[in-house]
């Protein structure tokens, strides 16, 4: 009986004062936008990918403890052409030369590890580290997101060839001069939740 009240004192004392509620906010997925930005020797091209499902997790005390994301990578959509031009480049953006669409059609982030940053205006700013899967291949990522209400947005900076999207880049093709396409391109993501 003694051994029992020994062990029942420091789960007492963890059920009440050590553990806070987890809660779990989805993402509106209708009214959040993933915009990327493509850069080319000649110029850039954007446009949108659609979130298909995420989640921010919090503490008890409304401070970031986790996320997940899963992006539509069929939805890959050329913003700043249109007719047969934004056709084209979007079909070849869903290719084996980018991102292979028909292999991999999901791509995924999972935060790893945030760091509270600073208050600012009212906002919660966090210094994220995540695992990025694009084509089945992952890799470490750092951003900082700003976390407002019911509301968050980051913007990333990506090395696509880390990714094996090697298409038109001067890091492994010589003499593209005027077509060689730069290896990082840009995410701006707006999250409703």
């Amino acid at each position: 009986m003694k051994l029992i009240k020994i062990l029942l004192v420091p789960v007492i004392c963890l059920t009440l004062f050590g553990f806070k509620s987890v809660i779990i906010k989805k993402i509106d997925t209708e009214n959040s936008l993933v915009k990327w930005t493509g850069y080319k020797v000649t110029g850039q091209h954007e446009g949108t990918i659609t979130l298909k499902k995420g989640e921010l997790k919090f503490d008890g005390d409304s401070n970031l403890i986790g996320g997940v994301f899963d992006m539509d990578m069929t939805s890959i959509n050329t913003t700043d052409l249109d007719g047969g031009s934004k056709d084209r480049l979007d079909s070849h953006l869903k290719n084996d030369d980018f991102f292979s669409v028909n292999k991999y059609n999901t791509a995924n982030l999972v935060f790893t590890k945030i760091m509270f940053s600073r208050n600012e205006n009212s906002y919660k700013n966090y210094v994220v580290d995540g695992d990025l899967t694009i084509k089945g291949i992952t890799n470490p990522i750092s951003f900082e997101i700003n976390i407002y209400k019911n509301s968050a947005s980051a913007d990333l900076k990506i090395d696509r060839t880390k990714f094996n999207i090697k298409y038109g880049s001067a890091s492994f093709f010589d003499g593209l001069k005027d077509r060689a396409i730069y290896d990082e391109f840009d995410l701006e993501v707006r999250l409703k939740f």
